[in-house]
């Protein structure tokens, strides 16, 4: 068996169905859920993972888009980004898988994947292949037809710490302050804050000049958020 049949195999015989309604309404899913909670989950998909290898790139993205396009609840989108943040894969985030990771982004549309792919998937990309890899968060800040694509520019960094590039981090952030296109939608005025915020753990004055700088065009989330604890 694959590791896509294995997880929904797997997926079949378990959930909660009063959970999943749950789960549902609170994320305002058109696809259903299984009714896991994401520690069972997790547990559910170890062993899946370790037992189902992939020897070669092809494979590995085919699986990834299968469970994902063909998903019949929402799990199986969990499992696919599971699969493609398992270890024995780091090899294979690099620049040439940005075009799947967009897809991803922009047919899941909402923050409990995206922000998953954009945090641990893109940022690796990011952190590991700078020179390719950052034109393409470049163009995505400033993307036309998906706010969850300028989110994910946005949110490419968090996990970086010390080796942020600011200069990147000023440019998307900056892309994204005014009132043209998703500039004031809460999803974009959220992941504006909340970059900064995180960013403040590692350079509380650099975040504090941009705050500065930016005051006039920042919304009052994105200021009070980037400002969070800083006092």
């Amino acid at each position: 068996m694959t590791y896509v049949g294995a997880v929904r195999a797997a997926l079949a015989e378990v959930g909660d169905p009063e959970r999943a309604a749950q789960q549902q309404a609170y994320m305002k899913s058109d696809l259903p859920y299984v009714g896991l909670g994401s520690p069972e989950l997790k547990k559910l998909l170890r062993p899946l993972l370790q037992e189902h290898r992939f020897v070669d790139r092809g494979s590995w993205e085919a699986a990834v888009l299968e469970l994902w396009e063909d998903a019949a609840h929402r799990e199986e989108w969990y499992a696919a980004i599971a699969l493609l943040r398992h270890r024995a894969y780091r090899g294979w985030l690099d620049p040439d898988l940005l075009p799947l990771l967009e897809e991803l982004v922009r047919t899941g549309a909402w923050w409990d994947v995206v922000d998953e792919i954009a945090g641990h998937v893109v940022g690796h990309v990011l952190l590991e292949h700078r020179p390719d890899a950052t034109p393409v968060m470049d163009a995505w800040s400033v993307d036309a037809d998906s706010l969850w694509v300028r989110r994910t520019a946005m949110l490419s960094q968090l996990r970086h710490g010390e080796d942020t590039d600011t200069a990147l981090l000023a440019r998307v952030l900056v892309a994204n302050l005014d009132d043209t296109a998703y500039g004031r939608e809460f999803f974009v005025r959220k992941a504006l804050g909340w970059a900064l915020r995180q960013h403040a753990r590692t350079d509380p004055d650099w975040v504090r000049a941009f705050v500065r700088t930016h005051d006039a065009r920042l919304s009052g989330l994105s200021r009070r958020e980037a400002l969070k604890h800083l006092g």
